[in-house]
């Protein structure tokens, strides 16, 4: 495949936070219908997703990095319009901060009612959002032997797009929580190693057979063959909290399939470290994102976060000089090592201006004054005199720094941030024991 011939497109999802309390809002039918009235948005770029207070764009088909970066500026700003013309926030974070402790309304579409029918308490954890990122293979066959070929570095682009932090009124100490609650699906984490499209067909085939999952749109690891487009789907990275960081992920993805679809043509032989180091491997990276060393997939040792990131820039960069997109990918790559992935920007912005910062952060409540996003800070809202909304508080204590110049989080301090109860209606808030185990998705109870 040529360097015009590798397409790609991204898909966002994003959550919708009433724009009054934050909280979750089953509003995607309505956000849709005004979406409908939007001139720059076309049929098909903004759909349904499985909890009705989520919402999803799509960019067309886009052959470099300035395509996809104005298709997801205008998409972005255009749904943000129509949210907010029906009280709502669209917020770009992999996780909702905030929760009442009640379910959000499956989408009404059938295969939605038997997923909750089958699987009711995950589903109604599913307020989380992820940014999938499709490149163009020649064939299945193809795409099976990329596919196996980027599994080992896609720990990398969990550490680098995780995006969640809060989850429930807490902070959860992981940099991606939605990495751990999407972890929950019987078919999810690392992709297996397959060599070819023969051998993905038999995977896929076995796990039918089970009858765990109903068909291949419930297989949920990090990267797939997709079954809707000639494409390898890479699941792995949180929604991102700018248009910068999402472009950044897409460029360095289509390198990682460019440069295995090579090898795999020159018989270079894959790396193919065990499930085991892997699962481990992501699990780390969605705890720590960039703030602590990352597992090397050469070695299956750790190393500083930025070494690593280093070692999978010096291996996609052919491909990046192919695409020309060297200098933006390895600036955007930059950019998140030193000034934080939209984790450690969540965490920044709670802690220097409370929840309204953080609000303005993921989900601006002022539509822009006019062209690209890109690169752009939006004005935060006011807040209303009489406004009542619950409140997280930041970690407490210092954030001493790792090797890389980066902040590394504290362990979190439960203790000042509002118990997910206190969210609740009725319920007076109150601070509970400063422990450090993780609270249950969805609440205490």
């Amino acid at each position: 495949m040529t360097s015009m011939a590798a397409t790609l497109g991204v898909e966002e999802e994003y959550l919708l936070l009433d724009r009054g309390t934050a909280l979750p809002s089953p509003s995607a039918g309505l956000v849709q219908s005004a979406a409908d009235l939007e001139p720059v948005l076309t049929r098909g770029e903004v759909t349904s997703e499985l909890l009705q207070a989520q919402i999803e764009i799509a960019t067309p088909v886009c052959t470099g990095l300035d395509e996809v970066t104005a298709h997801l500026a205008r998409l972005r700003q255009a749904l943000a319009a129509a949210a907010l013309r029906t009280g709502c926030r669209l917020a770009a974070t992999g996780g909702a901060p905030l929760s009442t402790g009640h379910a959000v309304p499956v989408t009404q579409k059938q295969r939605y009612r038997e997923m909750h029918a089958d699987a009711a308490r995950l589903v109604d954890e599913q307020l989380i959002c992820g940014m999938h990122i499709h490149v163009a293979v020649p064939d299945r066959s193809a795409g099976a032997a990329a596919l196996g070929r980027i599994r080992p570095w896609l720990p990398l682009l969990v550490a680098l797009g995780a995006n969640s932090p809060f989850w429930d009124g807490r902070d959860t100490g992981f940099a991606s929580w939605r990495t751990v609650v999407f972890g929950r699906w019987p078919v999810s984490g690392s992709p297996p190693f397959v060599s070819g499209g023969a051998q993905y067909e038999r995977r896929v085939a076995a796990l039918l057979a089970t009858g765990v999952i109903p068909d291949r749109k419930q297989i949920y690891w990090h990267a797939r063959l997709s079954e809707g487009y000639p494409t390898l789907e890479v699941r792995a990275p949180d929604v991102q909290v700018d248009v910068d960081s999402a472009v950044t992920l897409a460029g360095l993805t289509r390198a990682m399939v460019a440069t295995a679809l090579r090898e795999a043509r020159h018989g270079v032989r894959p790396l193919d470290p065990p499930g085991s180091i892997l699962y481990a491997s992501g699990w780390h990276a969605a705890r720590h994102g960039l703030t602590d060393d990352l597992v090397d997939p050469r070695h299956g040792t750790p190393d500083a976060a930025a070494d690593v990131v280093a070692a999978l820039l010096d291996h996609v960069r052919p491909a990046l000089n192919c695409f020309g997109d060297t200098d933006r990918v390895t600036a955007g790559v930059e950019r998140l090592i030193t000034r934080g992935t939209g984790a450690a920007r969540q965490r920044a912005a709670l802690a220097t201006g409370g929840l309204d910062a953080l609000l303005d952060l993921i989900a601006p409540a002022r539509e822009p004054a006019g062209g690209s996003a890109r690169g752009s800070a939006r004005e935060p809202a006011p807040r209303p005199a009489d406004d009542t909304r619950p409140g997280l508080a930041p970690q407490t204590g210092a954030a001493p720094q790792n090797g890389s110049g980066t902040a590394r989080p504290v362990a979190p301090e439960f203790g000042a941030l509002p118990e997910p109860g206190a969210l609740r209606p009725g319920r007076a808030a109150h601070r509970p024991d400063p422990a450090h185990t993780l609270p249950g998705p969805g609440g205490a109870g």
